[in-house]
């Protein structure tokens, strides 16, 4: 341990020792080809680090692609000397198919990989895998193209990088920042969901894994990392480039189509706070602010055009009520099926003959502003005129949208929506609203012979009769899925 510290400087950081927890906790997998040189300092300076600051039990599994050296012999070698290392021989190459072949098999709860060349300083893997464990998220990447990241490389692969990741975010709309970093982990029981719907079995495996999980709603958490360029890098550049982008066409056309069942994923792991009912929180308030002001915006485009056409050829009050006129009418149309979606001939005069009114009312405030103007002044400027009236419209748009919302266009308090069915059956997912009867704890089973419910949180029978089953202020915690565990509801 460093003592000494000149000032204005940090001491070194320490790990606290890591103890034996028993049943491994994370697996994390080094897939190989032809790497005879470089694997056993790598699985030796791996394993050094996972047992001195590691706080879980962990293993090394070495997944040899059809190495045709003796990449083989010496993981085996590294398994019999080393209780934590494994080995498995793959006769196919292919990253994508060594890590699904590995995950599949393995019963750590917390999955992860790392290129052998150790590019990527390992102070990393514990806040890598640490969201993952906790429960917090569901897969981990680390990212050399954080601001806080550290990376030592050329010019030419810092290039390729970038333009790659620039590609992915036009292309699939991807947010995470670095998809080709070879230092991820995934939750098992999100990988048994997740790599059944990944095709790719090569160097595109990471990148369509991400993006399926993004769209799917998983969380995806990035940790920055120190990465070093290793010069030796036996990855062919101008294959792998080609490869990838032969992917995002193929995912992006699959995302376009709709043929990815991505429901399968939504929300698959129990209660959802976005799933829970707020009281006294106005529904649908915000997605109705969004599409009035989106209107709003277009409306006054559309009523600045139609004032200055208007302007040519008759006074600033005449002009003024003229565009305004029509563009009310507009608005009112526009936010009666964007905005409160209301939709069919029904009531429409009479939403028309209400937004009229609201319509007066904004005459009556830019029509009193324009008098003041030329109260203050004989001739003002067409741009005064201007900014005039969008500070009285701007005004006017406030008391426009509660008028709306209030008195135009209100919440029918009778009709209840339907409730969003689970994916794969017709039951809602939990805390949806039902007009009746009130929704029952999530993953609940009746049985047709002795009315029984069967509760997969405490692994407890509960007799029909007895029904009021505690949701604890519905904050039930979900937890992980287990192999054993089934939901007669999934399709799968």
């Amino acid at each position: 341990m460093r003592t000494d510290s000149s000032p204005g400087t940090l001491p070194a950081r320490e790990h606290l020792p890591a103890t034996d927890a028993g049943t491994p906790v994370l697996d994390v997998v080094i897939p190989v080809h032809n790497e005879e040189k470089d694997l056993r300092p790598c699985v030796l300076r791996l394993h050094e680090h996972l047992t001195r600051t590691f706080p879980y039990a962990f293993r090394i599994t070495v997944a040899d692609n059809a190495s045709t050296d003796s990449t083989p012999q010496v993981a085996a070698r590294l398994a019999a000397r080393i209780p934590e290392v494994g080995s498995v021989r793959l006769e196919q190459k292919g990253r994508g198919r060594a890590l699904r072949t590995v995950w599949a098999a393995s019963e750590a709860p917390v999955l992860a990989y790392m290129d052998v060349d150790l590019s990527t300083d390992l102070n990393a893997l514990l806040p890598l895998v640490a969201p993952l464990i906790s429960g917090h998220s569901d897969l981990a990447i680390g990212s050399r193209l954080t601001r806080s990241s550290r990376v030592v490389r050329g010019a030419k692969r810092e290039f390729i990088s970038r333009a790659y990741n620039l590609i992915l975010r036009g292309s699939l709309q991807a947010r995470f920042s670095d998809a080709q970093c070879g230092f991820k982990a995934i939750r098992s029981d999100v990988a048994r969901v997740l790599l059944p719907l990944v095709e790719d079995t090569g160097w595109f495996f990471d990148t369509e894994m991400l993006v399926l999980a993004e769209r799917a709603g998983l969380r995806i958490h990035e940790v920055p990392v120190d990465w070093v360029d290793d010069p030796d890098s036996t990855v062919h550049i101008v294959k792998t480039a080609t490869d990838d982008l032969k992917g995002v066409w193929r995912v992006g056309k699959a995302l376009a189509t709709g043929s990815l069942p991505l429901d399968r994923l939504v929300r698959p792991f129990g209660d959802d706070p976005r799933d829970r009912e707020i009281q006294d929180v106005p529904k649908g308030l915000a997605r109705q602010l969004l599409g009035f002001c989106v209107v709003g915006v277009l409306s006054t485009l559309f009523y600045l055009l139609l004032y200055s056409a208007f302007r040519q050829f008759s006074g600033s009050q005449t002009a003024n009520a003229l565009a305004l006129l029509v563009s009310a009418v507009a608005n009112t149309a526009a936010n009666r099926r964007l905005t409160f979606g209301v939709r069919g001939p029904g009531g429409a005069v009479r939403h028309q003959a209400q937004g009229l009114v609201v319509f007066g009312i904004g005459l009556a405030l830019t029509s009193g502003s324009l008098a003041a103007l030329n109260a203050a002044t004989s001739s003002p400027a067409h741009s005064t005129e201007l900014a005039v009236l969008i500070a009285a419209n701007l005004a006017a748009t406030v008391l426009r949208f509660l008028l709306f919302r209030a008195w135009v266009f209100p919440e029918r308090r009778d009709e209840q929506p339907s409730p969003q069915p689970y994916p794969g059956t017709a039951q809602p997912y939990p805390g949806t609203a039902q007009p009746h009867p009130p929704a029952q704890p999530y993953q609940q089973l009746r049985h047709a012979d002795d009315q029984q419910l069967w509760h997969a949180d405490d692994q407890q029978l509960w007799h029909a009769d007895d029904r009021q089953l505690r949701h604890a202020d519905a904050t039930v915690r979900p937890r992980p899925v287990r192999p054993g565990d089934t939901d007669p509801r999934d399709p799968r």
